[in-house]
């Protein structure tokens, strides 16, 4: 039989996908299994100890005798610390339905991980809402987001942000300040030319959408705009899906002038005339500095209608404690 090439073609494509669509939800049907039995494993041990005065922590009797006997009869994957996180994660979700659905186990590891409730809530609402791999998971944790985030709010919006996660429903919510940019591993000492810091960006640019955060898809680098004879590059231009309006940066190793502030308002004043078309909402300009002088910024941005931010970047994580002292802060206040 003769097959006419585009209908077999179309055929091929609609078998391919419904094979892996059915691979995907395998995938996930496995997955929701794992879990269901390693929060079920964990109530087993906590159930144990509550019927007398055994404590499964770190390095007891207990685990060490389970993790052995586990091993003998069903193999690899219940070593004495994979035992350990199947108790902590009963004890952080000890309703299963509190459990994240879509997160995989090495989710729930990094989540555990998370001693405060509230920052704990946050992460597994923003994995889920931002589709976060494990690693990306880690990283934002180690990097403090929510305490970043939160450190801008006041007790009802931390709260919010734990119950609902960031949603970037404005220009507002989409600026962070700081950023943290350890992954480009650059030294605090090293004297960093705004090329070499521009390039470094460019080569770990995964990471650094990621820091942005959800709906930031890369436009250009070093985007060229003329008016007269005046010739101008912009350092990285990027466009917001959600938000839908593009969104410059400036990258500056210096403390931040009146000056930057208005050459950026000239380039959102450009973009607004120049690039926007229809439906697209007003350009949004971050100029991400070494430092800043608040006052500075504050006269410097009097009068001026667009949406212009100042952040600063930091080269290492941030202090944990130090932050997770200041929210407590915020809880505690009436």
């Amino acid at each position: 039989m003769k097959l006419v090439k585009p209908k077999y073609e179309k055929l091929l494509a609609a078998i391919g996908l419904t094979i892996e669509t059915a691979r995907q939800n395998a995938i996930r049907a496995i997955n929701t299994e794992l879990v269901k039995a390693n929060w079920e494993i964990g109530r087993h041990i906590v159930e144990f100890e509550q019927q007398g005065k055994e404590r499964a922590e770190y390095g007891s009797d207990l685990l060490t005798r389970l993790s052995r006997d586990l091993r003998l009869q069903f193999g690899k994957g219940f070593g004495r610390r994979n035992v350990l996180d199947m108790r902590r994660f009963y004890l952080a979700y000890e309703k299963w339905q509190a459990v994240p659905a879509k997160l995989s186990w090495t989710h729930i590891i990094a989540l555990i991980g998370v001693s405060d409730n509230i920052a704990r809530r946050f992460y597994e609402k923003q994995a889920t809402h931002e589709k976060w791999s494990y690693r990306e998971l880690e990283r934002q944790i180690d990097a403090s987001l929510f305490e970043r985030l939160a450190l801008s709010k006041d007790k009802k919006g931390v709260q919010q942000l734990s119950q609902k996660g960031h949603i970037a429903s404005d220009a507002t919510a989409v600026v962070k300040d700081p950023y943290v940019l350890d992954f480009l591993k650059i030294p605090v000492s090293h004297r960093m030319s705004e090329k070499g810091l521009e390039q470094k960006v460019i080569d770990n640019l995964q990471q650094f959408l990621l820091e942005l955060g959800k709906g930031f898809t890369f436009v250009a680098r070093q985007y060229k705009i003329s008016l007269r004879n005046k010739h101008y590059a912009l350092d990285l231009v990027f466009y917001h899906r959600i938000l839908k309006c593009f969104v410059i940066i400036d990258l500056k190793i210096r403390t931040v002038n009146h000056g930057d502030i208005g050459q950026m308002n000239l380039y959102l004043n450009y973009f607004k005339t120049e690039e926007n078309v229809t439906g697209d909402n007003e350009p949004i300009g971050i100029i991400l500095s070494a430092e800043k002088d608040e006052v500075l910024v504050e006269y410097a941005m009097g009068g001026i209608s667009n949406k212009i931010f100042v952040s600063k970047y930091q080269l290492h994580l941030p202090d944990k404690k130090q932050l997770q002292k200041k929210v407590k802060a915020i809880m505690g206040a009436k």
